[in-house]
This record gives C-alpha cells, structure tokens and sequence, in this order.
C-alpha cells in the first residue's frame, strides 16, 4: 500500500496542512498511519477521500453536511453534482457576457449608457459583506469581535502581530526566502499567536486568514492593513512550517 506523508498530501492538492489537521481533528478523515516520530501518512483511498471533500467544498456544502454524506455518497454522484454546477456557472457567465456584448453595441451606437442597463451586470456580483457573511457563521463573527486585536484598542496584542508584519517586510527587501531559518521562526511566532488569537480554533483562524487574503473582512472590524506580499509570505512560511513539524 501506498503512502503519502502530510507535506506531500498538501503540495499534490494543494491544501495546507492546517487544514488536513483540522479534518483529523472532527473525524472527516483521519491519516492511515502515525509513525512514531507523530508524522501522518495517507493511504491512496484516504486521498481520494480528502479529494470528495474538496470537491463538494466547492458545491459550497458545509463541512457539517459533508460529514454526513461522505459515506452515502459515490464519486459518480459527486462527480455528476460538480458537473451540474459547472454547467450552471458556465450558463451564468455566458449570459453575462451576452449582456456585456450588448451594452458594449449600445454604447457604440449611442456613445453612452444608462445607469439602469448595468443593474443586471452589478446584480451578478456579490456585494463585500455579502461575501464575508457567507464565509463566516454569525456565532464566528461574534468571536472574532471579541477576540480579533483592532487597531483603536488591544495595544499589546496588535504590537505582537504588528512586530510580525514588520519582520516579514525586513525578510522581503533583503529577498530572505519563506523557508529560510529567519522565514521559519516568523512562522514559529504566527502559529503561536493565532493561537491565542483565536482560542485555539484552527478551523476559524484559516477561514479568517483565507478571509484577509481575499480581500473579504467587514467594516465592522477595524484591522490593521496588510499588503499582499506580506499575506504570501505569511502563507508561504506556514505552509513550510506545517510540512516540516
């Protein structure tokens, strides 16, 4: 039997190692072996496994309702589930682009457009609380009121995620790669502040972070800003870190 380690699972599908703890954790799925030494390893069927779960992930189930279909559930349904919402992504974008190939004719013929032509273009994207409050749970947004430093207030906490932020700025202009020995001991620190930032919720702390990459946070809660280069680096460290410990 094959078997493939945590890193090795995380790079091939490209799912940090964060995440494949957090599914050992509430018994999604579990790695086929632990050596002694505590690495994990993942036999070919529990990959295919972690595969389904992404998969339906991306029908936008929770992982609640996936627990519950995993095993009632045959790839070909999975696979004709996808296919289904594909199709009808696809029928989406390609109603858009015919409504774009007209406006752009009638912009042309008149040399200007009416307000109201663009209301069923601007009705097909999402407005961004409607995108944050679709990732997080109104008992989650609750918890990251309460537990989140912001910049009017918390001083000591956001000094400690500030401190990391500058490090991280000092590692980029002298080009100091993310899996360096300095890259490393930055995301020593991250992965023990978040820690106490988030109560130890793994799960709420990646869907935050996967949150500020995007771009996805509410006005509501006044962070600190952070450039995108800084988010890279942070993931990229994280995702060595995990690999290697």
């Amino acid at each position: 039997m094959s078997l493939f380690s945590t890193g090795e699972v995380s790079k091939r599908l490209e799912i940090s190692v964060r995440t494949l703890r957090y599914y050992d954790q509430i018994g999604l799925v579990h790695p086929s072996e632990r050596a002694e030494n505590g690495k994990r390893y993942y036999s070919e069927e529990a990959i295919l496994t972690i595969e389904k779960i992404t998969i339906l992930k991306q029908l936008s189930l929770s992982l609640e309702d996936i627990h519950k279909l995993l095993d009632q559930i045959s790839m070909k349904e999975i696979l004709s589930l996808n296919k289904q919402f594909l199709e009808t992504k696809k029928e989406e974008i390609d109603n858009s682009i015919s409504k774009s190939n007209t406006l752009l004719h009638v912009l042309d013929l008149e040399g200007k457009i009416s307000w109201e032509h663009l209301i069923p273009l601007i009705k097909q994207y999402p407005t961004p609380s409607d995108t944050y409050e679709d990732i997080f749970t109104q008992e989650e947004e609750e918890v990251l009121q309460r537990t989140l430093p912001k910049m009017e207030e918390d001083e000591d906490h956001i000094t400690k995620w500030i401190n990391i932020i500058k490090r991280i700025e000092k590692c980029l202009e002298k080009n100091i790669d993310p899996s360096s020995d300095e890259g490393q001991i930055i995301a020593s620190d991250i992965i023990l502040l978040s820690k106490e930032t988030f109560g130890g919720d793994e799960r709420l702390a990646e869907k935050f972070f996967d949150a500020r990459k995007s771009n996805k946070q509410p006005n509501s809660i006044n962070l600190y800003p952070v450039k995108e280069e800084v988010m890279a680096f942070m993931e990229e460290a994280i995702k060595k870190y995990e690999e290697d410990n």
